[in-house]
């Protein structure tokens, strides 16, 4: 069974009808954020254009809520789209994790250090 259909209500954050707000139980920063359709489906793609609206009002109204409780001074968004890129749970899940001043000695490029090697295109040219 998958875990995001079967969330404790204490766990939501915020909802809709067709998509629900949680943090991570496994956070990479302080209120890591997960957005998720309720609908269990494991693609960004299946997903329909009401499901989608939804997710974005919602990353919208999270990100609104994590300025005025923590203040970061930035954010990473990101979907693992299927197993072969990190996909662990397969039920789609959209991850908001503040970032903080400090947090990484060099946080140039962001997500592209998924591949360390071509992630610091700035000390190539």
């Amino acid at each position: 069974m998958c875990p995001f259909c079967r969330l404790a209500a204490d766990r939501l954050i915020l909802e809709d009808e067709l998509s629900i707000v949680i943090r991570d139980g496994f956070p990479v920063s302080k209120g890591h954020t997960l957005i998720l359709p309720r609908r269990h489906v494991q693609s960004f793609f299946e997903t329909t254009s009401e499901e989608r609206s939804s997710l974005l009002a919602m990353l919208d109204t999270a990100k609104a809520e994590l300025d005025q409780s923590l203040k970061p001074n930035g954010y990473n968004i990101g979907i693992n789209d299927g197993a072969t890129a990190g996909q662990t749970v397969p039920h789609l899940h959209i991850h908001l994790i503040p970032r903080y001043e400090g947090d990484q000695t060099d946080p140039r490029g962001g997500v592209r250090w998924i591949f360390p090697e071509k992630a610091d295109y700035w000390s190539k040219r």
